[in-house]
């Protein structure tokens, strides 16, 4: 009874800022937002799923999200089962890869305007290899930093949460797995890929798969950094849905926002349902 009253002021704030806005956005999505506020039904959904921008939007937040999330999802599961076999000399590379994630976006994007700049690192490195310079910062070769800058930020947070499970990994399977010729960085490259893919992912897996989920939910917060980079009417390649209901929200247009965004949240509900389906069907108890 005491733990429960102790809970409640967390409730609240849930029920306060999650809950009712919850509700209160499908409330809104609904009606017309005229002066009257009618109900219209599913009209609002029929007119936003027929406008141009907002399958423009819609498109390129999934294929962003769909292009990140197994990139930081791989790299993140690679980079760990590395620093593993570093054991205690891993902490400073953990360090390193999680400082993009706590690190200020203005900073991070000043970075990378300067790399990616025309005279930047990277055309100076382009021009070194015998090829000529890009305009990295405009038009659809924008698509290019923004997919790198995220990956950077996002890839350590993913590292840390693959390290603490493959930490609860008992050793003696990979030291059976080393006499049976599978063995780590003193073997062939193969036998390490063996151990990673045979051992290490199986005994992680219901980590892995929280990990590809917190990397694709992400991977569709990329709005921010595309939006300080390209403005708020950018290229097409990477006008996201997040800029579509931006806009929306500063003509105040407050039905195609809702409307927008429980669209995306049905498209995210059915890809993880078929996830967890697609778990359940290979599950062994089934």
């Amino acid at each position: 009874m005491f733990v429960g009253l102790l809970l409640l002021p967390g409730l609240a704030g849930l029920m306060l800022f999650y809950v009712v806005p919850v509700f209160g956005g499908i409330y809104s999505s609904l009606m017309d937002g005229a002066f009257e506020n009618q109900f219209v039904g599913l009209a609002n959904y029929e007119r936003t799923q027929q406008n141009s921008m907002f399958q423009l939007g819609l498109k390129n937040t999934w294929e962003l999200s769909l292009l990140c999330a197994p990139v930081i999802w791989l790299l993140a599961f690679l980079l760990a089962a590395m620093l593993k076999t570093l054991k205690d000399r891993s902490t400073a590379f953990r360090n390193i890869l999680l400082l993009p994630y706590l690190m200020p976006s203005s900073a991070m994007l000043l970075i990378w305007t300067l790399m990616f700049d025309y005279g930047g690192v990277i055309n100076r490195m382009v021009t070194a290899l015998g090829m000529e310079r890009v305009l990295w910062l405009e038009g659809d070769a924008l698509r290019v930093p923004i997919v790198l800058l995220y990956i950077w930020k996002n890839v350590g947070f993913s590292v840390v949460l693959f390290a603490s499970a493959l930490s609860a990994v008992h050793p003696s399977l990979y030291e059976y797995a080393a006499l049976e010729g599978a063995g780590g960085w003193t073997q062939a490259f193969a036998g390490w890929w063996t151990q990673a893919c045979r051992i290490t992912l199986p005994q992680i897996m219901p980590t892995a798969c929280l990990g590809f989920v917190l990397a694709w939910v992400n991977a569709c917060k990329i709005f921010k950094e595309v939006y300080f980079i390209g403005g708020a009417y950018p290229s097409n390649a990477i006008y996201t849905l997040q800029h579509f209901m931006n806009n929306k929200y500063a003509r105040l247009e407050y039905q195609d926002v809702t409307t927008a965004a429980y669209i995306f949240a049905v498209g995210v509900m059915v890809l993880f349902a078929l996830m967890y389906l697609s778990k359940a069907v290979r599950s062994p108890n089934n």
